[in-house]
């Protein structure tokens, strides 16, 4: 990682809202727009902000959803079309800022607030729907182009332009990347796993997903 403040290119909010894909009435908060001022960020989401799925998405350890706009090309390309802004129903959509350089644990002054890395994102069948490809998950799965959660450890006001500045890092130094290599691509790597459950500020849905794929294997 190269620099330690990464520009904010637009914080997307927007509440659950029924929508027809291929012809299937879906609720979802997954379509986001810009917002044009300052938006509170609560412990756990945008003020004006929400999911339809509160199992999958949201609570404190995925309060916030963060998007590298570096990916926007590769998906432009590979879905033949022009994508709209928070394309992938990210809150923010960041600059500079991908999945290889953050690390679980980091922490990031964010305008007033304070957030720390929790977790990469997980795609979810409603991406499929929104962009009518059947295999839109495995696809984010393969190219690890997922995006990653934000915990708020202070709440704040944040406004459009802001940065994310880093002010500390993961103590295990497990990187985005490598965690969704483990989870989708490298399941029966213990030492791996092992490694992961090492760090503290994991999320515990993702906790709780390796303590079993690490149990499974020690079993046998």
């Amino acid at each position: 990682m190269n620099s330690t403040r990464f520009p904010i290119l637009s914080i997307n909010i927007g509440k659950p809202q029924t929508y027809e894909f291929e012809g299937r009435k879906v609720e979802t908060g997954i379509v986001k727009r810009p917002a044009e001022s300052a938006v509170m960020l609560y412990r756990e989401n945008f003020a004006g902000d929400g999911q339809a799925d509160l199992v999958n998405h949201g609570g404190r350890d995925k309060a916030v959803c963060v998007y590298p706009s570096e990916h926007y090309p590769y998906w432009e390309n590979a879905l033949a079309r022009q994508l709209p802004e928070a394309a992938f129903g990210e809150n923010l959509t960041v600059k500079g800022l991908t999945e290889r350089d953050v690390w679980i644990g980091d922490v990031y002054q964010l305008d007033e607030a304070v957030v720390q890395v929790s977790q990469p994102r997980q795609p979810c069948v409603k991406l499929a729907k929104k962009y009518g490809v059947k295999d839109m998950v495995l696809q984010v799965q393969k190219t690890g182009y997922t995006g990653f959660y934000f915990r708020v450890l202070e709440e704040g006001n944040v406004s459009p332009g802001a940065e994310l500045e880093l002010l500390s890092r993961g103590a295990q130094k497990i990187s985005i990347s490598y965690a969704n290599q483990v989870k989708y691509h490298d399941a029966k790597n213990l030492t791996a796993i092992e490694a992961i459950l090492r760090e503290d500020t994991l999320s515990e849905s993702w906790r709780t997903s390796f303590i079993k794929k690490r149990d499974r294997l020690l079993q046998a």
